[in-house]
């Protein structure tokens, strides 16, 4: 019983994100839907401008909450809805906000972690245990895993709040910069033709920003062969 109530914030959280998948309402977010009601929408933002972005981040948080798929579904409407920097600096409040609420759950639920880990945590603590910081700071950086699992991860291994928060936003932000690139770069040339085809991703204000998240997403493979050369570069006896 005792279990049971230290995993039930976690479990009400995994339930809020189920309805809320289900729901259909990230359908309401698609390029398509937008498009169509863009005067609107704009409307709607100048006559409530700041209820409208409060609006924006409790929705972001509650996604990153309960690590539904499809957040990034929000992130690119909120990139189109507000902009590349307004949408950014929403996007990060809400994901900073909902990571920190599935952290706190998580660790709840852990509690002082003696049950055996996850096997993600397990595969995680390892490198965490020599260097935390900039270990958490990678994994934040670098999308080699969902961002919701890497959450549930670093609350198993005690990862301290400081290091938690700091990490999840200044990595998450990276990340959000372009994501809301992707997501203007779309509501400005649909915007202009309204098509919505493959042809709209070869659109520079698209592609671009597409092509740098690309490239971070490539980054794990290029640290790992950077590092597997400077091994072998590297004597044996001044590795000792």
């Amino acid at each position: 019983m005792k279990r049971l109530r230290a995993a039930l914030p976690l479990i009400l959280l995994l339930l809020a994100g189920i309805v809320l998948y289900a729901s259909g309402s990230l359908d309401s977010l698609g390029p398509r839907h937008l498009v169509a009601h863009q005067h609107e929408l704009r409307a709607h933002i100048a006559q409530h401008p700041w209820l409208s972005r409060l609006a924006y981040v409790g929705l972001l948080t509650l996604a990153m909450s309960t690590g539904i798929p499809g957040t990034i579904v929000i992130i690119l409407a909120g990139g189109f809805a507000f902009g590349v920097v307004d949408g950014t600096l929403c996007s990060s409040a809400g994901l900073t906000l909902g990571s920190l609420i599935l952290y706190l759950a998580s660790r709840y639920a852990f509690g002082a972690g003696t049950r055996p880990p996850p096997p993600l945590a397990a595969r995680l603590h390892q490198g965490f245990e020599r260097h935390p910081v900039s270990y958490a700071l990678f994994l934040r950086f670098v999308p080699v895993m969902p961002f919701g699992a890497v959450t549930v991860g670093l609350a198993w291994l005690r990862c301290p709040l400081w290091l938690f928060l700091g990490a999840s936003w200044l990595g998450g932000t990276v990340s959000l910069v372009f994501e809301c690139s992707i997501g203007a770069g779309l509501g400005e040339v649909l915007g202009h033709d309204g098509a919505l085809d493959a042809g709209l991703f070869l659109q520079p204000a698209v592609l671009l920003p597409m092509g740098a998240l690309a490239l971070l997403a490539l980054l794990p493979l290029l640290i790992e062969r950077f590092a597997r050369r400077r091994r072998r570069a590297t004597p044996p006896h001044a590795q000792d």
